[in-house]
């Protein structure tokens, strides 16, 4: 969701990836998320930190642990900054679809937060 938001955003002034700890499948409920404020990340597929090819990047900001460990080996190879935003998971809640999409809402909600003061961007619709 993050990496959507900053594409959003920023659209092409800024070179975006999206890469976690592990690949795996895009879920149906970050996807239902994102398109509430109109942002379509159906096709994404997330890639595995390991399985990036272009590791030029000024910046990785990592949302969990595993993440931010990962990206601090990453930084120890090359001259890239590394910010820790700890965010919660938001696919371990449980409960009915709305408690559900209520915890994928937060996360989302904050990270566009997050996004714009770190980078600075105007431009993001009211959440």
């Amino acid at each position: 969701m993050a990496a959507a938001i900053l594409r959003y955003l920023a659209g092409r002034r800024i070179y975006v990836e999206s890469a976690g700890v592990r690949p795996g499948e895009t879920d149906p409920f970050a996807i239902a998320a994102m398109e509430e404020l109109g942002i379509d990340i159906s096709a994404h597929r997330p890639t595995a930190l390991d399985d990036l090819h272009d590791t030029s990047f000024d910046l990785i900001v990592a949302l969990a642990p595993d993440a931010h460990r990962k990206a601090l080996e990453i930084a120890g190879r090359f001259a890239v900054e590394v910010e820790y935003w700890p965010t919660p998971d938001p696919t371990g809640t449980s409960g009915n679809r709305e408690q559900i999409m209520s915890a994928y809402r937060a996360v989302r909600d904050e990270l566009f937060r997050r996004v714009k003061k770190r980078l600075s961007l105007p431009g993001a619709p009211t959440v």
